[in-house]
């Protein structure tokens, strides 16, 4: 890194991220891995903000610049941003490509990926699938990676803001990992302590 904060950051690339300075959607691609192969961090944090601006553009080879971005210099800070934001933008326009590809993320055996599969549904409220993330989360639970039991415990505990009671038959019904548990619960747990 650097060693930039934040806000000083962020006004940095400001200029960069108007409308009339930004790159055309056919140049993101090759802009964007030239700066993800940068090995200082701010670079990609400035990549993944730069994609962001392109998400109402998605087209579907576009997943292959979001797996790109997962799968190098790849850790939890970058993923979950590309997870929640891009891969979850990506799919809701696509949604028809959520099965083969995350699948085949699954299948990987990359914990990035796996991680992925996870949390691109973290924000979907009452349109998450709640089949889909019992699969992943049943293949994955046994999992001795800090990442993905983390991952397990936080998409779980924020669909228990939309849907407490499935959390809570869920975890009760399965064997989760004590942190992946311990997370689930937590906003359960707290409001459980009010009354």
């Amino acid at each position: 890194m650097f060693g930039i904060h934040a806000p000083l950051r962020d006004e940095i690339c400001a200029t960069f991220l108007l409308n009339t300075h930004r790159p055309t959607k056919a140049e993101l691609s090759d802009i964007v891995k030239s700066l993800w192969l940068q090995p200082e961090r701010e670079y990609h944090y400035f990549a993944q903000i730069l994609v962001s601006k392109y998400v109402k553009q998605f087209s579907k080879p576009d997943i292959h610049l979001l797996e790109f971005m997962a799968l190098n210099n790849s850790w939890w800070d970058t993923i979950d941003y590309i997870a929640t934001k891009l891969m979850a933008a990506y799919f809701k326009l696509y949604p028809e490509q959520i099965n083969p590809i995350t699948r085949a993320w699954m299948d990987s055996g990359n914990i990035w990926l796996q991680r992925s599969c996870l949390l691109f549904q973290l924000k979907y409220k009452l349109a998450l699938d709640t089949n889909l993330l019992s699969q992943y989360i049943a293949e994955l639970k046994n999992s001795k990676e800090f990442f993905i039991k983390k991952a397990i415990g936080w998409v779980l505990r924020e669909y228990s803001k939309t849907n407490s009671l499935w959390v809570i038959n869920f975890v009760k019904n399965n064997q989760l990992a004590p942190l992946s548990q311990r997370e689930a619960m937590k906003f359960i747990a707290a409001s459980i302590e009010k009354y």
